[in-house]
């Protein structure tokens, strides 16, 4: 028999070729050397110089940052260790340079999802340039959220994976399945992998019914055990990160507090997971999912405008205001007016929009599909939706939050549409797939021609109800109502910018409304013309794909576009350039000390780059930090609490908007002998306790560890220096006629840190909410802190053995499905 291999492979590389193509044509300003200005990773960078620094000078990678709010564990930065496996991420984007790489990855991966479901390559192109470039990914990626666009573009290989278990092709779906829960794993976004996993339970529950009902017990203990395979070895090689990440949440933010802030009190709490208020910031308007099918609805994105042609300009003038003073006022006006507005969101970097096309196809395959992950695709995409509403659903989003697992360590709740995003250009391609290759396609459509023009007539009736029944009203407007725009303090300008901006609003969405009238008009006249056979189906699948791939093209270019890339020396220059404060600070030779710099704001990670900051940014900081940033920061800083960290260089703005530095000359130091110790009960008393306490004299510490402390007599000889300072190690040399206590300026953190007096270890005491304290005996003494958390060295071990395992069953799982084929090609001969 002929050989047909060179035949079939044609496609895939021809499909292959055009992401390349695409992927690079979309980045070009890479091929001239400019790389992307990204917030997040510029942030990053700052958090993570300190890193870098250390290892140049020690030739490793230290495991507690000491840069960012006033020390954490690195590996919550930037996390190193023994690796058997090269960065396969590299290797399946063949190289190439971000963000193409992003696009080329998520490309790949549906293309591949799609071959195994075993639809037309065309229509895996379709399919997977939708996806790819589906505009919530331009948006993050231009953001700097890296590790969030690898987890979205490995989801697709993970489930074809799951589905060649799933439909017996044991071998290979081992292997992809282990190999994709390994990419999507070591991508490092535990909430898309979260979002991932309620898809593939949903799926797989599907398969399970299936095969309850016929009694198939076999293939569901070997489907589950094979997966059950995958997903231990792919979290065995994952262990590192994962157990230091377990550890380290326990004691952050997302592991729940002991303590209320509420204005100038504290009362105990006892939470598990985020704050409901934190948890869902972001969340979407009941109306807001629409902007996967019209991008523009609700406006975009925060930093875009209305515009000086705006209904605003009309409703000022007609009250005698002067278009030169209301057109610019309506320029710097904000169009979004989604639910992310009002006090205490930040608003959206862009729309979700996954394509007209890809939407209706998928709503028309809800309908119409034959195929047995239907039901399973639309309950999740129902469940994302009503996910993504957040507080504006908060009796559903309340219950999930409180009994699903894990859910609580998320916020974010429009992230949720990451689901929709993935399981409606899976429907939309099956849908292109049984409408144009199927076997007795145009019987099959010619069948489902009246629903898919009901569909069709549906989505257009609700969409014009939603258009008519709106108010258009916003979150922002009552920051316009409550702004003064005339001397007399009159409301009547306030009242006029917000009905013209609610007049912008319904005109932006009433043409979202005919631009989706317009693409149901172009798809329903593709499936006519297809069943008068005026198109072939690979014309109508390219010409689906060609619009389909222009439409999101114009409007991901309003998120990520040329202008977005700089030359790479100008992004070091312009981020990290050391200022005159800079250079003034790091000629001090003190070994110990921190500088407090609010002259960006309270969240910035620019000072991290050089000098060991008060300040920082991270999305999972350590809890008891958190709550002195909240009680005693977040107006004006605590003087006592500032020595007490050992702030020594307060950098701020002055009057004159230049960046100015201020020397404290009361910091208390690296560590200090106090006089007395206050006991409290409990956390609330406290964070209250040191608030009012003077902290060089006196230690506020928790009852609980009085009676190892004993008692202490204040010694003014008494003496305790810094004798070695380093990310991982500490070491002081302290004298004293009788047993003191010692304060050290260091960030109290249980799950690592450990002290040793003379070479015995000793207990580390959480002395003034923050810091750590030590019972230290009368004499002379050698103390020494180490940084060696448990979780690392088991995590290093295990993911090293794991890693083994993997290539074994990735590679056996490849060589026996070649082996199988081979020998059906002999038996075929």
């Amino acid at each position: 028999m002929k050989n047909k291999w060179p035949k079939k492979v044609v496609p895939h590389v021809i499909a292959v070729i055009i992401f390349l193509i695409v992927s690079i044509i979309y980045c070009k300003p890479v091929m001239q050397g400019k790389v992307l200005g990204q917030h997040d990773i510029i942030g990053w960078q700052g958090s993570v110089q300190n890193v870098f620094d250390v290892k140049e000078k020690t030739g490793h990678y230290p495991l507690w940052n000491t840069n960012v709010f006033s020390g954490m564990p690195n590996y919550q930065i930037f996390l190193a260790g023994k690796r058997l496996l090269p960065d396969l991420k590299n290797v399946f984007a063949l190289g190439l340079p971000k963000p193409m790489n992003f696009f080329f990855l998520a490309s790949v991966c549906f293309y591949i999802l799609c071959i195994v479901m075993g639809l037309n390559p065309f229509v895996g192109i379709l399919g997977a340039l939708a996806f790819a470039f589906s505009t919530y990914n331009p948006v993050i990626i231009g953001a700097g959220h890296e590790t969030k666009m690898f987890a979205i573009a490995f989801m697709p290989l993970l489930l074809a994976g799951l589905l060649l278990i799933f439909n017996k092709r044991y071998w290979i779906g081992v292997a992809v399945a282990t190999l994709g829960a390994y990419l999507e794993l070591f991508s490092n976004h535990p909430q898309v992998s979260y979002y991932f996993f309620l898809v593939a339970g949903a799926i797989a529950i599907s398969y399970l019914f299936v095969w309850i009902k016929d009694k198939d017990y076999k293939r569901i203990a070997i489907a589950f055990g094979l997966s059950a395979v995958a997903a231990l070895i792919s979290m065995g090689c994952y262990s590192l990160a994962y157990m230091t990440t377990t550890e380290y949440a326990k004691y952050t933010m997302r592991g729940g507090k002991s303590v209320e802030i509420v204005g100038d009190s504290v009362k105990s709490a006892n939470t598990k997971g985020l704050d409901h208020d934190y948890a869902f910031q972001y969340s979407m308007g009941i109306n807001e999912p629409l902007v996967m099918l019209m991008p523009k609805a609700f406006g975009g994105s925060s930093a875009q405008t209305l515009g000086e042609n705006s209904n605003v300009v009309k409703k000022l003038g007609a009250l005698g205001v002067p278009e030169t003073s209301s057109a610019p006022m309506a320029a710097g006006l904000p169009s979004y007016w989604g639910g992310m507005t009002g006090p205490g969101e930040a608003g959206t970097s862009g729309p979700p929009y996954i394509g007209a096309f890809i939407f209706i196809l998928a709503i028309i395959g809800f309908v119409i599909v034959r195929h047995p992950i239907k039901w399973a695709l639309l309950a999740v995409t129902i469940l994302s939706v009503l996910m993504s509403w957040g507080k504006y659903f908060m009796g559903f989003n309340n219950i999930l939050f409180d009994i699903l697992p894990l859910y609580n360590k998320f916020r974010a709740p429009s992230m949720a549409l990451i689901i929709a995003e993935f399981t409606m250009p899976i429907m939309a391609v099956l849908t292109v797939h049984q409408l144009f290759f199927a076997r007795n396609a145009k019987e099959i459509q010619q069948a489902d021609f009246k629903k898919i023009i009901y569909t069709l007539a549906g989505i257009a009736v609700v969409i014009g109800l939603i258009y008519l029944a709106q108010d258009y009203s916003s979150g922002f407007d009552q920051q316009i109502m409550d702004a003064k725009f005339d001397q007399s303090g009159a409301d009547t300008l306030n009242k006029a910018v917000v009905s013209g901006m609610k007049a912008d609003r319904q005109s932006m969405f009433g043409g979202q409304v005919l631009r989706t009238i317009l693409f149901m008009g172009f798809l329903l006249g593709i499936i006519y013309m297809y069943l008068k056979n005026t198109l072939k189906p690979t014309v109508a699948v390219v010409l689906l794909a060609t619009i389909t791939f222009i439409d999101l093209w114009s409007v991901d270019k309003k998120y990520l576009n040329d202008d977005h890339f700089i030359p790479k020396d100008e992004l070091q220059t312009e981020s990290f350039a050391k200022n005159p404060v800079d250079e003034h600070i790091l000629k001090d030779n003190d070994p110990h000390f921190r500088v407090f710099d609010v002259s960006r704001g309270m969240n910035d990670n620019r000072a991290s780059y050089y000098h060991r900051s008060v300040l920082g940014y991270h999305a999972a900081k350590l809890r008891i930090y958190e709550d002195i940033l909240d009680k005693y920061f977040r107006t004006s800083p605590n003087e006592q609490l500032l020595n007490a960290l050992d702030v020594k260089y307060v950098i701020n703005q002055n009057s004159q908007g230049q960046v100015d530095v201020v020397q404290n000359q009361g910091h208390f130091g690296a560590a200090w002998f106090v006089k007395a110790i206050k006991p409290v009960t409990n956390d609330a008393e406290e964070l209250l306790a040191i608030g009012h306490t003077n902290l060089k004299d006196i230690a506020v510490v928790q009852q609980s560890y009085m009676q190892d402390i004993g008692n202490i007599m204040a010694d003014s000889s008494a003496s305790i220096t810094l004798k070695k300072y380093s990310n991982d190690e500490i070491e002081y040399a302290t004298s004293a006629v009788n047993a003191q206590f010692a304060v050290l300026s260091e960030v109290y953190y249980p799950a690592g840190w450990n002290a040793y007096i003379d070479g015995q270890k000793t207990e580390i005491v959480k002395t003034d909410y923050v810091l750590r304290g030590l019972k230290v005996p009368a004499g002379k003494h050698e103390i020494k802190l180490v940084f060696e958390p448990q979780s690392v060295k088991r995590g290093i071990n295990i993911s090293y053995l794991s890693s083994w395992l993997l290539i074994v069953v990735v590679l056996g799982g490849f060589f026996m499905e070649w082996q199988t084929n081979k020998n059906n090609k002999k038996a075929v001969d």
